[in-house]
C-alpha cells in the first residue's frame, strides 16, 4: 500500500516474515486494464498521453484497476509503470532513483505516440516524485500536467509504528525503504525537492486530497503553492461533503475519477477550482 502507518506496519510484518504480497521485479508485469497499448495515438480530442505513476508499495495493476480503464474508455492512450524495486517490493527505492526511472518511460512513450508532451497522474509518491524529475531532471518541457491524488509533497507528519515484535526500524534499513524515509516530513530529500519551489515553470499541477488521509499527514500539507493559472488544490469533502474515501483507496474514488478526466480535459492550466463533480 501506498506510505501509511497501516499500510507499512503490514507491510513490514510481510517483508520480514518473507512473503509480502507484492509483484516481484521478475515475474512478467501486469499493466491494469486498459493501460499499455503501444499502438494507441492520441486523438485531436486527447492529445495527450496519460502516464499513471502508482504509490510505496504499489504496483501499476493494483493501484490503477479502475481509473486506468475508466481513462480508455474516455477515449485516453494510457500507460502506466513500475519502479523503485528493492527486495521484490515495488516503489520502495530513493525516490530520486526511482525519477531517474520514470524519465526514460516518458521517452518511451513520447517516442510511441508521437506525443511531444504527457499527463501524469500519480498517487501517494506517484503523485510527488515525478516533481523531481521535472524540477532536476529535465522533465518539465516534456509534461504539461501533473496531477496528484494524495501526493506527499511535503512530506508526511505521521508515526510510523512497527508491527508487534518487529524490531524498531526509524531509517527502515531493515525494510529496505529508502522511499519511506525520504517521504517523512523534513527529510533531507523533501528538503531538496521543495528548495526550489513548489512548482516549476512549464507544467500545471492539480491535487486532489481527502481530509481523511491518515498517511500523509496533515492532508493539507500535500497542497501546491502557486498562481491559480498553475496550480489547483481541491478537497473532495469541499465538493462532496459524505465522501469518506481515505489514502489508499482514493485513486478508486468515483468523485475522484471525474475530477482527474476534468483536469486532463483542460486545454490549458490545471483542473478548475470551481469543478463540481457528481457526487455518488
Amino acid at each position: 500500500m501506498s506510505l501509511l502507518t497501516r499500510a507499512l506496519s503490514i507491510a513490514a510484518a510481510t517483508v520480514l516474515a518473507g512473503s509480502l504480497a507484492v509483484a516481484p521485479a521478475q515475474a512478467v508485469e501486469v499493466s491494469p486494464p486498459g493501460a499499455n497499448d503501444w499502438s494507441c495515438k492520441p486523438s485531436a480530442e486527447h492529445p495527450y498521453p496519460v502516464i499513471l505513476v502508482p504509490g510505496t508499495f504499489e504496483s501499476m495493476a493494483k493501484n490503477w484497476s479502475t481509473l486506468s480503464p475508466y481513462l480508455k474508455s474516455k477515449g485516453y492512450c494510457v500507460f502506466a509503470l513500475n519502479y523503485g524495486e528493492t527486495n521484490g517490493v515495488y516503489a520502495t527505492a530513493p525516490v530520486a532513483e526511482s525519477a531517474k526511472e520514470l524519465a526514460p518511460f516518458v521517452e518511451a512513450v513520447r517516442a510511441a505516440t508521437g506525443a511531444k508532451q504527457v499527463d501524469l497522474v500519480g498517487h501517494s509518491q506517484g503523485g510527488m516524485m515525478p516533481r523531481y524529475y521535472m524540477g532536476f531532471l529535465g522533465g518539465a518541457k516534456f509534461v504539461r500536467q501533473l496531477v496528484g491524488i494524495a501526493p506527499s509533497n511535503h512530506g508526511t507528519e505521521g508515526l510510523i509504528v512497527p508491527p508487534p515484535g518487529a524490531v524498531s526500524d526509524p531509517d527502515f534499513n531493515a525494510l529496505g525503504c529508502a522511499a519511506c524515509a525520504d517521504q517523512q516530513s523534513g527529510s533531507a530529500f523533501m528538503q531538496e525537492l521543495n528548495s526550489i519551489g513548489d512548482t516549476v515553470a512549464g507544467p500545471s499541477y492539480t491535487v486532489i486530497s481527502t481530509v481523511y488521509d491518515e498517511v500523509v499527514i496533515p492532508y493539507n500539507s500535500q497542497f501546491l503553492d502557486g498562481p491559480a493559472r498553475q496550480v489547483t488544490n481541491i478537497t473532495i469533502q469541499d465538493k462532496c461533503p459524505a465522501d469518506a474515501f481515505e489514502h489508499d483507496q482514493l485513486p478508486n474514488d468515483p468523485v475522484v475519477h471525474q475530477i482527474v478526466a476534468h483536469a486532463l480535459g483542460t486545454r490549458s492550466g490545471p483542473a478548475e477550482a470551481a469543478y463540481q463533480p457528481s457526487c455518488i
